[in-house]
């Protein structure tokens, strides 16, 4: 009868956040407000709340998640500094006198502000402001460049240096863990944030390519939709003045970790301490932008920290109700076996995505389901990049997906709503073709991380 509890406890949590009540508080006065209930009831062993303080110190002195605050540290900057701006100009003019090309501009600009904050609506805001005005103004069909940027905006969720998967990776090793303990492995291994940068390169990449061939298809096949620009050569000192730096800092902070130079944390602070550096040599840094720098990354780190604080107090609680028993069982009763529940657990995230943010699915939805798959003999890398590509595939569906809301918000009135979804239902279904081919071919997401691990 508890596990039941525990659904409804879960379904209470869902219904809150939908009236528009802040996650992390959400997540933490449900489960008190269910704990409490059922210490008077007798339902629910008071004992488990003691284990919340451990959890938190370490979470806390988890060195993995010092990442965090310093990978968005360098979003920020670069955001703030104008230097994602200058990359898209630079970008335009290496392209823009292609059919196209301010398409592919978008899209690869996109990939490397996406890949330093690895926060969907900053991405998307970020770049409907700087590039949706230059593609209506190019003559390029409304729908597809609304579709170009939400898609691209969603990029952050896979392309790494992630946060997203920085939160994941860190989720899916005590996950992983716990599977190992619960099949008697009393020396279980684990799964590094590192392995799931590796792991999720290829899909994004192939992500990235076929987002650019199909906006290439497009321009070739209706050039009235996507335009060549109007504009002079440029010297090519000058290009390389706006494009080298940026594609170099990433291009550090990615590679020291692929190559073990590094980890996830330490490649973070390098990143955050050359995008200040970079705004620096710009010019664009000051005491006053760095305070509103400062202020912004404290704002996004506070409510991811209170998120995690909130999801570890619900995990508890959901599992002193037996839930986590009851869906163990639910699992294994399901036809297909492995098959059947990982197809289930793809379309609850799926369908969850349209409510709940990255964050709160990995720490409440995915150390519930986690251990369970996992156990059952899949790979770990594997079913982080198959969650990400999933949830970004939710937050980009109609008629709720996130990355439509964001652009919504910032778009001029003289774009249709209806354009906006019509614009992503192509690259919705790139991204299922994605998915299906990772899910055909695990190797996509297996493959790099063993070669390099040799």
């Amino acid at each position: 009868m508890s596990g039941y509890i525990a659904l409804l406890m879960f379904a209470a949590v869902c219904l809150t956040l939908m009236l528009g009540y802040p996650v992390a508080f959400t997540l933490a006065g449900t489960a008190l407000a269910f704990a409490a209930g059922g210490i008077i009831a007798g339902v629910f062993d008071a004992s488990f709340l003691s284990a919340l303080p451990g959890r938190l110190f370490g979470t806390v002195n988890n060195a993995t998640l010092i990442a965090v605050p310093l990978f968005i540290l360098m979003g920020v900057i670069l955001e703030k500094s104008r230097v994602a701006e200058e990359l898209l100009a630079s970008m335009a003019r290496v392209f823009g006198r292609l059919r196209g090309g301010l398409g592919i501009s978008v899209i690869l600009v996109g990939t490397l502000l996406a890949a330093s904050t690895g926060i969907v609506g900053a991405t998307v805001v970020t770049m409907g402001l700087l590039s949706l005005p230059s593609m209506l103004q190019g003559g390029y069909k409304p729908s597809l460049a609304a579709g170009t940027i939400c898609a691209t905006g969603t990029l952050g969720q896979i392309i790494p240096p992630s946060i997203a998967l920085v939160l994941l990776g860190d989720v899916l090793s005590s996950a992983y863990q716990q599977a190992q303990l619960s099949m008697n492995i009393f020396n279980p291994k684990t799964v590094s944030v590192g392995d799931l940068f590796i792991g999720a390169l290829l899909p994004g990449l192939l992500l990235v390519a076929l987002y650019m061939v199909y906006v290439l298809v497009v321009a070739w096949l209706k050039p009235e939709q996507a335009p060549p620009a109007e504009q002079e050569p440029v010297p090519a000192s000058e290009l390389l003045k706006g494009l080298v730096p940026p594609l170099l800092l990433i291009a550090v902070v990615l590679g020291s970790i692929l190559v073990g130079a590094a980890t996830p944390t330490e490649a973070a602070g390098v990143g955050a301490v050359g995008a200040l550096l970079l705004a620096l040599a710009k010019g664009q840094m000051d005491f006053s932008r760095l305070r509103e720098v400062s202020r912004d990354t404290m704002e996004v780190t506070c409510m991811v920290f209170m998120i995690l604080i909130g999801a570890a107090l619900f995990s508890l609680v959901f599992r002193g109700f037996g839930g986590e028993e009851l869906i163990h069982h639910f699992f294994e009763q399901l036809p297909g076996g492995v098959l059947g529940a990982t197809l289930v657990v793809m379309l609850i995230i799926f369908l969850l995505g349209f409510i709940l943010d990255f964050i709160e699915i990995t720490f409440v939805v995915v150390p519930i389901v986690g251990p369970i798959l996992l156990a059952m003999g899949l790979d770990p890398i594997w079913l982080g990049i198959m969650i990400a590509i999933n949830l970004q595939t939710s937050f980009l569906t109609p008629p709720f997906g996130f990355a439509l809301f964001y652009l919504r918000g910032v778009a001029p009135d003289s774009l249709a709503t209806g354009a906006i979804y019509r614009g992503v239902i192509p690259f919705i279904i790139i991204q299922l073709s994605v998915l299906v081919a990772l899910w055909m071919w695990p190797a996509l997401a297996t493959w790099l991380p063993a070669q390099l691990a040799r």
